[in-house]
Protein backbone atom coordinates (compact mmCIF):
# COMPACT_ATOMS: atom_id res chain seq x y z
CA UNK A 1 0.00 0.00 0.00
CA UNK A 2 1.49 3.32 -1.00
CA UNK A 3 2.22 5.99 1.57
CA UNK A 4 -0.79 8.24 1.96
CA UNK A 5 -1.14 11.83 3.07
CA UNK A 6 -3.88 11.03 5.58
CA UNK A 7 -1.33 9.48 7.93
CA UNK A 8 -0.60 13.02 9.19
CA UNK A 9 -3.54 13.85 11.54
CA UNK A 10 -3.25 17.61 11.04
CA UNK A 11 -4.02 17.32 7.32
CA UNK A 12 -7.52 15.91 7.78
CA UNK A 13 -10.36 16.53 10.15
CA UNK A 14 -11.56 13.78 12.49
CA UNK A 15 -14.68 13.42 10.35
CA UNK A 16 -12.67 12.86 7.18
CA UNK A 17 -10.51 10.27 8.94
CA UNK A 18 -13.63 8.48 10.15
CA UNK A 19 -14.96 8.33 6.60
CA UNK A 20 -11.61 7.01 5.37
CA UNK A 21 -11.49 4.34 8.07
CA UNK A 22 -15.06 3.33 7.31
CA UNK A 23 -14.51 3.08 3.56
CA UNK A 24 -11.29 1.11 4.01
CA UNK A 25 -13.01 -1.29 6.38
CA UNK A 26 -15.94 -1.77 4.01
CA UNK A 27 -13.59 -2.53 1.13
CA UNK A 28 -11.67 -5.07 3.22
CA UNK A 29 -14.90 -6.65 4.44
CA UNK A 30 -16.29 -7.12 0.94
CA UNK A 31 -13.07 -8.78 -0.22
CA UNK A 32 -13.05 -11.19 2.72
CA UNK A 33 -16.77 -12.01 2.61
CA UNK A 34 -16.46 -13.98 -0.61
CA UNK A 35 -13.68 -16.03 0.94
CA UNK A 36 -15.83 -16.66 4.00
CA UNK A 37 -18.69 -17.88 1.82
CA UNK A 38 -16.38 -20.34 0.10
CA UNK A 39 -15.03 -21.61 3.42
CA UNK A 40 -18.39 -22.00 5.22
CA UNK A 41 -18.91 -25.46 6.66
CA UNK A 42 -22.35 -27.08 6.70
CA UNK A 43 -21.68 -28.67 10.08
CA UNK A 44 -21.14 -25.26 11.70
CA UNK A 45 -24.34 -23.88 10.18
CA UNK A 46 -26.34 -26.87 11.39
CA UNK A 47 -25.02 -26.38 14.91
CA UNK A 48 -25.91 -22.68 14.87
CA UNK A 49 -29.41 -23.40 13.58
CA UNK A 50 -30.17 -25.42 16.70
CA UNK A 51 -29.76 -22.24 18.75
CA UNK A 52 -32.50 -20.40 16.83
CA UNK A 53 -36.03 -21.81 17.26
CA UNK A 54 -38.97 -20.43 15.26
CA UNK A 55 -40.19 -16.92 15.95
CA UNK A 56 -43.31 -16.76 18.11
CA UNK A 57 -46.54 -16.44 16.15
CA UNK A 58 -47.58 -13.62 18.49
CA UNK A 59 -44.70 -11.42 17.35
CA UNK A 60 -44.31 -9.66 14.00
CA UNK A 61 -42.03 -11.54 11.65
CA UNK A 62 -38.50 -10.27 12.02
CA UNK A 63 -36.09 -10.69 10.38
CA UNK A 64 -38.22 -10.67 7.24
CA UNK A 65 -37.71 -13.88 5.29
CA UNK A 66 -36.18 -13.36 1.85
CA UNK A 67 -35.56 -9.61 2.21
CA UNK A 68 -32.32 -9.29 0.25
CA UNK A 69 -32.22 -5.53 0.80
CA UNK A 70 -31.77 -6.07 4.54
CA UNK A 71 -28.69 -7.11 6.54
CA UNK A 72 -27.58 -7.17 10.18
CA UNK A 73 -24.56 -5.47 11.74
CA UNK A 74 -23.23 -6.70 15.08
CA UNK A 75 -20.72 -4.99 17.36
CA UNK A 76 -18.25 -7.56 18.73
CA UNK A 77 -16.89 -6.71 22.19
CA UNK A 78 -19.46 -7.42 24.92
CA UNK A 79 -22.21 -7.76 22.29
CA UNK A 80 -21.26 -10.98 20.54
CA UNK A 81 -18.39 -11.91 22.84
CA UNK A 82 -17.65 -11.38 26.52
CA UNK A 83 -14.74 -8.97 26.92
CA UNK A 84 -12.50 -7.38 24.32
CA UNK A 85 -11.27 -9.34 21.29
CA UNK A 86 -8.02 -7.38 21.23
CA UNK A 87 -7.22 -8.44 24.80
CA UNK A 88 -7.81 -12.12 24.06
CA UNK A 89 -5.69 -11.80 20.93
CA UNK A 90 -2.98 -10.19 23.05
CA UNK A 91 -3.04 -13.14 25.45
CA UNK A 92 -2.50 -15.48 22.53
CA UNK A 93 0.39 -13.44 21.16
CA UNK A 94 2.01 -13.33 24.61
CA UNK A 95 1.79 -17.12 24.81
CA UNK A 96 3.67 -17.20 21.50
CA UNK A 97 6.41 -14.83 22.78
CA UNK A 98 5.40 -11.82 20.69
CA UNK A 99 5.94 -9.48 23.65
CA UNK A 100 6.96 -9.36 27.32
CA UNK A 101 5.20 -9.75 30.67
CA UNK A 102 4.88 -6.02 31.33
CA UNK A 103 2.92 -5.65 28.09
CA UNK A 104 0.56 -8.44 29.13
CA UNK A 105 -0.02 -6.68 32.46
CA UNK A 106 -1.07 -3.56 30.58
CA UNK A 107 -3.46 -5.58 28.42
CA UNK A 108 -4.89 -7.18 31.58
CA UNK A 109 -5.51 -3.80 33.18
CA UNK A 110 -7.29 -2.52 30.09
CA UNK A 111 -9.46 -5.63 29.99
CA UNK A 112 -10.27 -5.37 33.72
CA UNK A 113 -11.39 -1.77 33.23
CA UNK A 114 -13.54 -2.75 30.28
CA UNK A 115 -15.22 -5.59 32.18
CA UNK A 116 -15.79 -3.69 35.45
CA UNK A 117 -16.68 -0.27 34.11
CA UNK A 118 -18.73 -1.63 31.24
CA UNK A 119 -17.63 1.24 29.01
CA UNK A 120 -14.96 1.84 26.38
CA UNK A 121 -12.34 4.24 27.71
CA UNK A 122 -10.73 6.24 24.86
CA UNK A 123 -7.35 6.43 26.60
CA UNK A 124 -7.24 2.68 27.19
CA UNK A 125 -8.35 2.02 23.62
CA UNK A 126 -5.56 4.27 22.33
CA UNK A 127 -3.00 2.42 24.44
CA UNK A 128 -4.29 -0.96 23.30
CA UNK A 129 -4.19 0.13 19.66
CA UNK A 130 -0.64 1.49 19.89
CA UNK A 131 0.54 -1.65 21.69
CA UNK A 132 -1.04 -3.92 19.11
CA UNK A 133 0.44 -1.97 16.18
CA UNK A 134 3.94 -2.07 17.65
CA UNK A 135 3.63 -5.80 18.31
CA UNK A 136 2.54 -6.78 14.80
CA UNK A 137 4.86 -4.39 12.93
CA UNK A 138 7.09 -6.40 10.59
CA UNK A 139 4.95 -9.55 10.78
CA UNK A 140 3.12 -10.96 7.78
CA UNK A 141 -0.66 -10.63 7.54
CA UNK A 142 -0.97 -14.33 6.71
CA UNK A 143 0.95 -15.22 9.86
CA UNK A 144 -1.41 -13.25 12.09
CA UNK A 145 -4.46 -14.72 10.37
CA UNK A 146 -3.20 -18.25 11.04
CA UNK A 147 -2.42 -17.47 14.66
CA UNK A 148 -5.84 -15.84 15.00
CA UNK A 149 -7.49 -19.17 14.19
CA UNK A 150 -5.64 -20.81 17.07
CA UNK A 151 -6.34 -17.98 19.48
CA UNK A 152 -10.06 -18.11 18.71
CA UNK A 153 -10.17 -21.73 19.84
CA UNK A 154 -8.05 -21.05 22.92
CA UNK A 155 -9.67 -17.91 24.32
CA UNK A 156 -12.69 -16.70 22.35
CA UNK A 157 -14.95 -19.61 21.39
CA UNK A 158 -16.24 -20.18 24.92
CA UNK A 159 -16.95 -16.46 25.39
CA UNK A 160 -19.54 -16.08 22.63
CA UNK A 161 -22.95 -15.02 23.99
CA UNK A 162 -25.42 -17.74 22.91
CA UNK A 163 -28.30 -15.25 22.82
CA UNK A 164 -26.56 -12.86 20.43
CA UNK A 165 -25.39 -15.76 18.33
CA UNK A 166 -29.00 -16.92 18.03
CA UNK A 167 -30.04 -13.45 16.84
CA UNK A 168 -27.36 -13.51 14.16
CA UNK A 169 -28.48 -16.96 13.07
CA UNK A 170 -32.08 -15.73 12.78
CA UNK A 171 -30.91 -13.21 10.17
CA UNK A 172 -28.91 -15.86 8.33
CA UNK A 173 -31.89 -18.20 8.32
CA UNK A 174 -33.97 -15.39 6.80
CA UNK A 175 -31.48 -15.22 3.92
CA UNK A 176 -29.79 -12.01 5.08
CA UNK A 177 -26.10 -11.20 5.32
CA UNK A 178 -24.63 -10.66 8.79
CA UNK A 179 -21.53 -8.57 9.45
CA UNK A 180 -19.40 -7.95 12.54
CA UNK A 181 -18.51 -4.27 13.02
CA UNK A 182 -15.66 -3.72 15.47
CA UNK A 183 -12.68 -1.59 16.40
CA UNK A 184 -10.65 -4.80 16.59
CA UNK A 185 -8.29 -5.50 13.66
CA UNK A 186 -10.19 -6.66 10.60
CA UNK A 187 -8.07 -9.83 10.46
CA UNK A 188 -9.21 -10.92 13.94
CA UNK A 189 -12.80 -9.92 13.19
CA UNK A 190 -12.73 -11.91 9.94
CA UNK A 191 -11.58 -15.05 11.75
CA UNK A 192 -14.36 -14.70 14.31
CA UNK A 193 -16.97 -14.05 11.62
CA UNK A 194 -15.92 -17.13 9.68
CA UNK A 195 -15.95 -19.35 12.75
CA UNK A 196 -19.47 -18.15 13.60
CA UNK A 197 -20.68 -18.74 10.06
CA UNK A 198 -21.32 -15.03 9.43
CA UNK A 199 -20.94 -13.17 6.14
CA UNK A 200 -17.88 -11.11 7.00
CA UNK A 201 -16.46 -8.36 9.18
CA UNK A 202 -15.82 -4.65 9.24
CA UNK A 203 -12.80 -3.83 11.42
CA UNK A 204 -9.87 -1.49 11.89
CA UNK A 205 -7.54 -1.73 8.89
CA UNK A 206 -3.80 -1.80 9.61
CA UNK A 207 -1.55 -0.72 6.77
CA UNK A 208 0.50 -3.44 5.09
CA UNK A 209 3.01 -3.38 2.25
CA UNK A 210 3.60 -6.59 0.31
CA UNK A 211 1.70 -8.49 2.99
CA UNK A 212 3.77 -7.11 5.91
CA UNK A 213 2.39 -4.78 8.60
CA UNK A 214 3.96 -1.31 8.70
CA UNK A 215 2.77 -0.41 12.21
CA UNK A 216 0.37 2.27 10.89
CA UNK A 217 -3.39 2.45 10.43
CA UNK A 218 -5.52 3.29 7.41
CA UNK A 219 -7.40 6.32 8.74
CA UNK A 220 -8.29 5.68 12.37
CA UNK A 221 -9.70 2.86 14.53
CA UNK A 222 -13.19 1.75 13.50
CA UNK A 223 -14.86 3.27 16.54
CA UNK A 224 -17.88 5.51 17.09
CA UNK A 225 -18.70 7.55 13.97
CA UNK A 226 -16.24 5.50 11.89
CA UNK A 227 -18.42 2.41 12.42
CA UNK A 228 -21.41 4.26 11.02
CA UNK A 229 -19.36 5.33 8.00
CA UNK A 230 -18.24 1.73 7.42
CA UNK A 231 -21.82 0.46 7.57
CA UNK A 232 -22.97 3.25 5.25
CA UNK A 233 -20.21 2.47 2.73
CA UNK A 234 -20.88 -1.27 2.82
CA UNK A 235 -24.64 -0.78 2.49
CA UNK A 236 -24.08 1.37 -0.57
CA UNK A 237 -21.75 -1.18 -2.16
CA UNK A 238 -24.15 -4.05 -1.38
CA UNK A 239 -27.27 -2.10 -2.48
CA UNK A 240 -28.88 -2.46 0.95
CA UNK A 241 -31.76 -0.40 2.31
CA UNK A 242 -30.56 0.76 5.74
CA UNK A 243 -34.15 1.37 6.84
CA UNK A 244 -34.68 -2.40 6.56
CA UNK A 245 -31.38 -3.32 8.23
CA UNK A 246 -30.68 -4.12 11.90
CA UNK A 247 -27.74 -3.22 14.14
CA UNK A 248 -26.77 -4.55 17.56
CA UNK A 249 -24.42 -3.08 20.16
CA UNK A 250 -23.74 -2.76 23.89
CA UNK A 251 -22.11 0.68 23.83
CA UNK A 252 -23.38 4.24 23.65
CA UNK A 253 -20.35 4.89 21.43
CA UNK A 254 -22.23 2.97 18.74
CA UNK A 255 -25.33 5.18 18.78
CA UNK A 256 -24.29 6.63 15.38
CA UNK A 257 -24.32 3.13 13.88
CA UNK A 258 -27.53 2.12 15.65
CA UNK A 259 -29.26 5.31 14.54
CA UNK A 260 -28.35 4.57 10.93
CA UNK A 261 -30.62 1.51 10.62
CA UNK A 262 -34.34 0.93 10.87
CA UNK A 263 -34.02 -1.81 13.50
CA UNK A 264 -31.55 -0.86 16.28
CA UNK A 265 -31.00 -3.24 19.21
CA UNK A 266 -29.26 -2.54 22.53
CA UNK A 267 -27.57 -5.77 23.66
CA UNK A 268 -26.01 -5.94 27.16
CA UNK A 269 -26.22 -2.12 27.12
CA UNK A 270 -24.14 0.26 29.18
CA UNK A 271 -26.09 2.82 31.24
CA UNK A 272 -26.03 5.56 28.60
CA UNK A 273 -27.14 3.28 25.80
CA UNK A 274 -29.88 1.74 27.95
CA UNK A 275 -31.28 5.20 28.70
CA UNK A 276 -31.04 6.27 25.06
CA UNK A 277 -32.65 3.05 23.85
CA UNK A 278 -35.58 3.43 26.21
CA UNK A 279 -36.09 7.04 25.18
CA UNK A 280 -36.05 6.03 21.50
CA UNK A 281 -38.13 2.88 22.03
CA UNK A 282 -35.33 0.66 20.75
CA UNK A 283 -35.29 -3.07 21.45
CA UNK A 284 -33.33 -4.16 24.54
CA UNK A 285 -31.86 -7.50 25.57
CA UNK A 286 -29.38 -8.33 28.33
CA UNK A 287 -27.60 -11.70 28.34
CA UNK A 288 -25.29 -10.95 31.26
CA UNK A 289 -27.72 -12.33 33.83
CA UNK A 290 -30.58 -14.82 33.84
CA UNK A 291 -33.09 -12.10 34.61
CA UNK A 292 -35.55 -11.00 31.94
CA UNK A 293 -34.49 -7.84 30.16
CA UNK A 294 -36.76 -5.35 28.46
CA UNK A 295 -38.36 -6.93 25.42
CA UNK A 296 -39.80 -4.97 22.54
CA UNK A 297 -40.46 -6.99 19.40
CA UNK A 298 -37.39 -9.23 19.84
CA UNK A 299 -37.25 -12.62 18.04
CA UNK A 300 -38.16 -15.59 20.20
CA UNK A 301 -34.79 -17.12 19.31
CA UNK A 302 -33.20 -14.71 21.77
CA UNK A 303 -35.21 -16.15 24.66
CA UNK A 304 -33.34 -19.43 24.62
CA UNK A 305 -30.07 -17.54 24.24
CA UNK A 306 -30.83 -15.40 27.27
CA UNK A 307 -31.09 -18.46 29.50
CA UNK A 308 -27.90 -19.93 28.07
CA UNK A 309 -26.09 -16.60 28.38
CA UNK A 310 -27.23 -16.17 31.97
CA UNK A 311 -26.08 -19.66 32.83
CA UNK A 312 -22.67 -18.98 31.34
CA UNK A 313 -22.37 -15.77 33.37
CA UNK A 314 -23.35 -17.58 36.57
CA UNK A 315 -20.76 -20.30 35.95
CA UNK A 316 -18.07 -17.70 35.31
CA UNK A 317 -18.95 -15.86 38.52
CA UNK A 318 -18.86 -19.12 40.47
CA UNK A 319 -15.41 -19.90 39.13
CA UNK A 320 -14.09 -16.48 40.10
CA UNK A 321 -15.33 -16.92 43.66
CA UNK A 322 -13.75 -20.37 44.14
Amino acid sequence: MAALGWLTPRRRSATARSVLAGEASAEAARKSSQELEDLSELAELAELAELAPDVSAEEPEFPVLGDDKAAAFFDLDNTVMQGAALFHFGRGLYKRKFFETRDLARFAWQQAWFRLAGVEDPEHMQEARDSALSIVKGHRVSELMSIGEEIYDEYMAERIWPGTRALAQAHLDAGQKVWLVTAAPVEIATVIARRLGLTGALGTVAESVDGVYTGKLVGEPLHGPAKAEAVRALASAECLDLARCAAYSDSHNDIPMLSLVGHPYAINPDAKLRKHARNCDWRLRDYRTARKAAKVGIPAAAGVGAVAGGTAAAIALHRRRR
